[in-house]
């Protein structure tokens, strides 16, 4: 991946430790890891469904795995000091927006408060130096316009999953202000910033009220998939494009210190914000046999922002992220990924090809 300066030889025997390493994004990442070299260490709850990538594709077997509360301080701060790590990425959260409205106590507690913890623990262990703390696209308060958001727009959220992320955001900023500071840079020797990507697809997603794990069970059993809002435009990107924006950001803090220490986002193209009836109508062709989907009106009742659109200027010219895959290519990645599953396939096999592919396709963003 060397055109992008993802460099194999830095990863190679780098400590890491991930939070959230048994999610759908943790298990891709935890496996890319692996295949770089890194000695992985992750500290998660177990896998959220049945089936889930984590145990399909044998993440485990290449790291060394803590199941633990992000919200139980005590636990996390040792298995962060038993690690020792050089670098450190959070992606442990309570991820859907959906189940926010119903639990928002655990959301807030989760994805804020689990920060803290984190960032405390990360204090606690000198060995640290480079800290990306994962948000989302959704921190960024919503005015539903056109153009996209960059960095320094206002944090905001309307609904508690959002909300909570947009608070991260926040309590990141005042972690790294009074603790992290890049001006005291040579003191403390950390180097902290936030990631924040849009909605990630790819296989071995069985997320409950998510769009493609939704198509996908349809598909496979032959039913016709309900739809909350065909015509919501999403910024819809393949799995492994935000975590190569993850791997290439936690690889600059390292050698470059405090330079990289703020907000970056990492979305697609444009022109792959598409509409939920475009990705069903494309996934079907793709797979190859007929489906189709219904409107579900129960989901008329919930308040979900229209469209939101990241302007990725920043990682491009600083970091020299591209996107990858097109979102075409991003589906058929997908289809391919669960025939090769419902054939019984070697899922760690599939996963790791996946990666090669990914690596090796220029980062000019045609494909």
């Amino acid at each position: 991946m060397e055109g992008m300066g993802m460099k194999r030889e830095f990863w190679q025997g780098k400590r890491v430790f991930l939070t959230g390493h048994t999610g759908f994004k943790g298990s891709w990442l935890s496996l890319w890891l692996q295949q770089l070299g890194a000695e992985l260490t992750g500290y998660a709850l177990a896998p959220a469904t049945t089936p889930n990538l984590f145990e399909t594709a044998g993440v485990a077997a290449g790291m060394t795995s803590i199941i633990g509360d992000i919200r139980d301080p005590a636990k996390l701060m040792q298995a962060m000091q038993a690690a020792q790590p050089d670098i450190v990425i959070h992606m442990a959260a309570q991820p859907l927006v959906r189940y926010s409205y119903a639990n928002p106590v655990e959301t807030y507690s989760t994805n804020v408060m689990g920060v803290v913890y984190l960032l405390e623990a990360i204090r606690q262990t000198p060995s640290v130096r480079a800290v990306v703390n994962v948000t989302s696209d959704k921190c960024y308060e919503n005015r539903e316009w056109l153009w996209g958001y960059r960095e320094n727009e206002a944090m905001g959220g309307y609904d508690p999953y959002s909300n909570s992320k947009g608070c991260a955001e926040l309590v990141t900023s005042a972690y790294r202000n009074s603790y992290f500071n890049p001006a005291d840079y040579q003191r403390h020797g950390v180097a902290l910033a936030s990631a924040r990507a849009g909605n990630v697809i790819g296989g071995g997603d069985w997320a409950e009220d998510r769009l493609i794990p939704d198509i996908m069970r349809s598909i496979e059993q032959a039913k016709p998939v309900q739809i909350r809002s065909p015509h919501a435009i999403r910024p819809w990107q393949h799995v492994l494009e935000p975590l190569s924006g993850y791997l290439l950001l936690a690889e600059q803090l390292f050698s470059s210190g405090s330079e990289f220490a703020e907000g970056w986002n990492f979305g697609p193209r444009p022109q792959d914000a598409q509409p939920v009836a475009w990705i069903v109508d494309t996934l079907t062709r793709i797979w190859g046999q007929g489906a189709s989907y219904q409107i579900d009106p129960a989901g008329a009742d919930l308040h979900e922002a229209h469209y939101l659109r990241l302007d990725c200027s920043k990682a491009q010219t600083r970091l020299d992220w591209q996107p990858r895959w097109t979102l075409h290519t991003a589906l058929e990645h997908i289809c391919s990924w669960h025939q090769a599953h419902l054939t019984g396939a070697d899922m760690q096999d599939i996963t790791i090809q996946q990666i090669k592919a990914f690596e090796a396709q220029p980062a000019k963003g045609q494909h």
